[in-house]
């Protein structure tokens, strides 16, 4: 994926390929070296090797002789050769015919050579011990910057350099020839990957997974579904925080748009559905991979080459509409996106935070491990994870638990003699890089509260401060299971609604809802003389003016009323024991009619809301504490 820079960073090297004149006078060896940067030109590597260390045994104290040969090694990516014999040349360095151009040419030699071995202390100190003695028409050079750069770069990571201790993931997993790109789901409890049998034509990639144990070992990995795997390749896959919703990569299929394209597959009653090609809106007749869903399924990031784009590779993204269709794909922008290659996309849990591998922002070798914060609906400028989470090899791809607990990678194991073996790895992300407030996770059942059958709902989290949805998850509709995600910063309310059936509203933070394995969500059915607590809705102390923080509830109520035409409702006020009985009836009055208002504002014809004031004389608890008062402060609505 990135351009082989480097033969071009060293062969035109202004202080190489400029030179008139050599170290040595002997005209046969200066023969075999310019016959050496011909077929180093040619790309002859391996003769030009041959032409320089013949140079160099004609006469050992050939300085620029050296400094090619081990230019070539580097180039090749033999870099224990190239530190080889650039360390015996460094050495004939205190010759006398060694000018101040030589000991330049060798402080860049070694520069490179110390990056490209992820020597990154020693390079910046060669580049600083070096630097004066480059002249000003090279330090105009592209080459020359680029160095500058890094090195710059360098001077602010050197010295925040995280430890992490990395572990191989325990067997059963990790028995394949090849495992890559894991992902889990927000508890933690499945992980999916994808398995690949070798790296011939005919080892084909499907989707694994396992599930954690209650001694918290993995299961034995099996193919995902007979419905998605099939005799054509899938991998790369991304899943929803609940488990629900599966996107993945499938290339060369009799649907395809392209080389490669993105399906869909929901998981329906316990059981995948048949996956369906995400279609010419999404996929392109080029390269489209390495999906990332946002928590809830409502966002897709994925990369691809097609045209449009910034380079090679681009970041591009696609919204879930309310039918269930996907809109047309765009572009992430220049801010994440340069002219080289951005790849693997990963959306935190809490939707704040994209991780992606580049090679076109700044970096210490290949590919590098970036973050994009996300404030107000933009994307921020990319931040570098650091040392060693980054480093001089590659970094394709990166995901972190919902707990901010573990990151998940690949690492490529190549030895000499054997076949490449991939295996996956974790390690504990460093807490000095922050990725915003806790999250805590709630599962739980939704049910009919008269007939006890599990039902298929949405759950909505809700911001109260602006209603932005935070999260959207259904239920299952054979088992009734769903899973919800938390921050810790909102204040915010969750809505769980089907059509037929009144909505059950809790405010999460008084509910004390976060973090719950078992909670159990009623639903009633729409029927006359119905009520439930109208959660939510706020107003200030002694004042019956509906607070903005009331919003999402009061849509909500819109919404059932739509949804419902023929009901009718009474909107009954509530209030604590504070004050005497006539006031509070009349302020309770005023505040169901605040709510009343809201409604026919909104386009309700008045006559299906009626309201009544009930004071004090209907308390939910006893008013004995301060909480308990906060909980008879209400508005209920009942089904007429």
């Amino acid at each position: 994926m990135r351009p082989v820079l480097f033969a071009v960073f060293f062969f035109l090297l202004a202080f190489c390929a400029n030179s008139q004149t050599y170290s040595i006078i002997d005209g046969r060896a200066i023969k075999l070296f310019q016959e050496g940067e011909e077929l180093t030109i040619s790309r002859r590597y391996d003769e030009a090797i041959a032409k320089f260390q013949a140079a160099i045994s004609r006469e050992p104290s050939f300085l620029e002789a050296y400094v090619k040969a081990s230019q070539i090694f580097i180039t090749l990516g033999r870099l224990d050769e190239a530190e080889k014999i650039a360390i015996v040349g460094k050495a004939k360095l205190s010759g006398k015919n060694a000018k101040p151009k030589n000991h330049a040419d060798y402080g860049w030699l070694f520069s490179n050579l110390y990056l490209k071995q992820g020597r990154f202390t020693e390079a910046f100190r060669q580049f600083q011990e070096v630097d004066p003695l480059f002249d000003e028409a090279f330090k105009k050079s592209l080459y020359y910057t680029q160095m500058k750069a890094k090195i710059d770069f360098l001077s602010t990571q050197l010295d925040k350099a995280q430890t992490i201790e990395k572990e191989m993931l325990m067997s059963p997993l990790n028995e394949f020839q090849l495992q890559y790109f894991p992902v889990l789901t927000a508890n933690g409890e499945q992980i999916l990957f994808t398995k690949r049998d070798g790296t011939g034509n005919f080892d084909k990639e499907d989707i694994f997974t396992a599930f954690l144990t209650p001694d918290n070992k993995w299961t034995k990995p099996q193919s995902i579904a007979q419905t998605i795997n099939s005799p054509y390749n899938e991998g790369t896959c991304s899943i929803t925080a609940d488990g629900n919703i599966l996107i993945y990569t499938s290339c060369d299929a009799p649907d395809s748009q392209g080389s490669c394209d993105l399906y869909v597959a929901y998981r329906v009653n316990g059981s995948w559905q048949r996956p369906t090609n995400m279609g010419p809106k999404v996929n392109s007749r080029s390269w489209d991979s390495q999906p990332s869903l946002s928590a809830d399924g409502r966002i897709l990031f994925f990369s691809s080459n097609r045209r449009g784009g910034f380079g090679g590779n681009d970041i591009w993204y696609t919204v879930r509409m309310n039918d269930g269709s996907w809109s047309e794909a765009k572009n992430l922008g220049s801010t994440v996106n340069t002219d080289k290659d951005e790849i693997s996309p990963f959306m935190f849990f809490n939707n704040e935070i994209l991780f992606f591998a580049s090679d076109g922002h700044q970096g210490f070798g290949g590919m590098d491990i970036f973050l994009s914060r996300v404030k107000n609906g933009v994307f921020q400028t990319p931040e570098n994870l650091g040392l060693p989470i980054n480093d001089h090899l590659d970094q394709v791809a990166l995901f972190i638990t919902a707990q901010k607990d573990y990151a998940y990678y690949t690492e490529l194991n190549t030895s000499d003699g054997s076949k490449d073996r991939s295996f996956l790895y974790r390690f504990r992300f460093p807490t000095d890089i922050y990725i915003g407030e806790n999250l805590t996770v709630t599962e739980g059942k939704v049910f009919n509260s008269k007939t006890g059958q599990p039902i298929s709902a949405t759950l909505s989290l809700v911001s109260l401060t602006n209603d932005s949805t935070l999260y959207q998850f259904q239920s299952d509709g054979k088992t009734g299971d769903f899973m919800m995600l938390y921050p810790d910063k909102a204040i915010s309310g969750l809505y769980v609604e089907r059509q037929g059936y009144l909505p059950k509203i809790y405010n999460v933070e008084r509910d004390k809802i976060k973090n719950v394995k078992d909670l159990k969500v009623e639903l009633v059915p729409v029927s006359s003389g119905e009520e439930f607590v109208f959660e939510n809705v706020f107003f200030d102390f002694d004042k019956f003016d509906l607070k903005p923080e009331s919003v999402s509830s009061l849509k909500r109520l819109k919404k059932f009323l739509l949804e419902n035409p023929n009901v009718n409702i009474l909107i009954s006020g509530h209030t604590d024991n504070v004050g005497s009985a006539g006031y509070n009836q009349n302020l309770s009055l005023q505040r169901a009619k605040s709510v009343q208002s809201y409604l026919v504002k909104e386009g309700l014809h008045p006559g299906r809301m009626l309201v009544e004031g009930k004071g004090d004389k209907e308390p939910m608890v006893p008013n004995t504490t301060p909480e308990n008062q906060a909980l008879n402060r209400r508005i209920t609505i009942k089904v007429l």
